[in-house]
């Protein structure tokens, strides 16, 4: 089930659990503004080349938009809309100022050189930039983009408006990005996986994880989850898998990562079939990778009783029905990813009133946003008698219905 489909099923339901107004319900949905601009480029061997870049704007009851650039080949419309709309969910139930957006440009960011990526953001961001603002549209890095791709935005933006660091966030430190800001989807699945277990009685320590990812999400979770004492079993990305049920020592991982960019052909573990990842033997498994990798053909298959939705819609909907009667406990990615989008909120309040954090108070303060953000989904689950899923997106629904309500803006 593709992504769309699967978040305004989720989206429908949470409508219907709040006994939403069916105009309303239908003005939520629709995207705010879609943006869809020509970026022309001069390559290196002087010849031209054409990029299509886009923006979806969903929501902006409840402050700003904010969401990511992704810069890949494939760039489909349904999908970016979901993830916009995703947006406006995941920063409502984190409690934090904005609506959702998301955006990119179909490009394949490997075969561009770094000149040539320089041009096409430059001219992405001169198509756009009367459109995004410090109180408008925030834009932020996602796949095949980063820090770098950020201070070409910030640039760019600046030529227009005046110096604005508060433009963008994801930026290298030195022109504003946070403290913290790398590790924090990370953290945030630290903090919520803490919150899940103190609910149901236990501790990091001692459970054994498997990570599916070892990307930017997985390898930070993997290393905050080995401090605490937590033990991971087995990991997994694009190169392999491996597997070492004493627990992998994570910093070797780490390093043999770093060199050999990836996890395959670490010594510290057996090679596994990557395939087989998710349903091995453990506690608390963690989708940091793709979407959809949870569906019906494995659902029945997989042995853990907590699984902690670090990537994007990592669970077909069938897959949820399947896992819940096994009596699976599933902490949805619209509040355990939300600590990236949580500091990037941070890091906009530094940059607008001219005052950086340390670390330390940006760590503290995700804390207190992650621990809250679960007892505020919690109280919904009670409310409406409903799984976490489901009391996350009620939860988000309704901040934003009801900010809507409140601006005069519903039908």
């Amino acid at each position: 089930m593709n992504a769309l489909v699967a978040t305004n099923r989720n989206f429908k339901l949470a409508a219907r659990l709040l006994g939403l107004d069916s105009k309303l319900e239908k003005s939520l949905l629709i995207p705010f503004r879609e943006i869809k601009v020509e970026c022309t480029i001069p390559k290196d061997d002087g010849t031209l080349a054409s990029f299509v870049g886009f923006r979806v704007q969903h929501d902006n009851a409840r402050g700003p938009m904010k969401g990511g650039i992704r810069y890949h080949p494939e760039v489909d419309p349904d999908e970016v809309n979901a993830l916009a709309q995703l947006m406006t969910w995941k920063t409502a139930v984190a409690n934090i100022p904005y609506g959702g957006a998301k955006g990119g440009i179909g490009c394949n960011p490997g075969e561009l050189s770094i000149s040539e990526l320089e041009r096409l953001t430059r001219v992405f961001t001169q198509k756009i930039h009367d459109l995004i603002g410090v109180h408008t549209d925030v834009p932020a890095p996602d796949m095949g983009t980063g820090p770098q791709t950020m201070a070409w935005i910030l640039d760019e933006y600046s030529k227009f408006h005046g110096y604005s660091p508060a433009v963008v966030t994801g930026k290298p430190i030195d022109l504003g990005g946070s403290l913290g800001r790398d590790a924090a989807t990370g953290r945030g699945v630290l903090f919520a996986t803490e919150a899940l277990l103190n609910e149901h009685g236990k501790t990091i320590s001692g459970q054994k994880f498997v990570i599916q990812g070892f990307g930017n999400v997985g390898s930070w979770a993997a290393q905050l989850i080995h401090e605490k004492g937590g033990k991971i079993v087995a990991v997994s990305d694009i190169t392999g898998a491996i597997k070492n049920s004493k627990g992998i020592d994570i910093p070797s991982l780490l390093n043999h990562v770093k060199e050999n960019k990836g996890v395959k052909g670490f010594h510290g573990g057996d090679s596994i079939d990557p395939n087989s990842i998710l349903v091995e033997h453990c506690d608390i498994l963690i989708p940091a990778a793709l979407g959809g990798v949870i569906n019906k053909e494995n659902a029945n298959h997989i042995k853990a009783k907590f699984i902690i939705e670090a990537a994007n819609h990592p669970t077909d909907p069938e897959a949820d029905e399947i896992l819940s009667k096994k009596g699976v406990v599933i902490l949805p990615d619209i509040y355990a990813n939300s600590g990236g989008v949580t500091v990037s909120y941070f890091e906009w309040v530094q940059n607008i009133q001219g005052f950086m954090w340390d670390e330390e108070k940006v760590n503290n303060e995700l804390k207190t946003y992650m621990t809250k953000g679960f007892k505020d989904v919690k109280e919904m689950c009670k409310t409406h008698n409903c799984d976490l899923r489901m009391g996350a997106f009620t939860l988000g629904v309704n901040r934003v219905a009801r900010a809507t309500v409140l601006r005069g803006w519903e039908a």
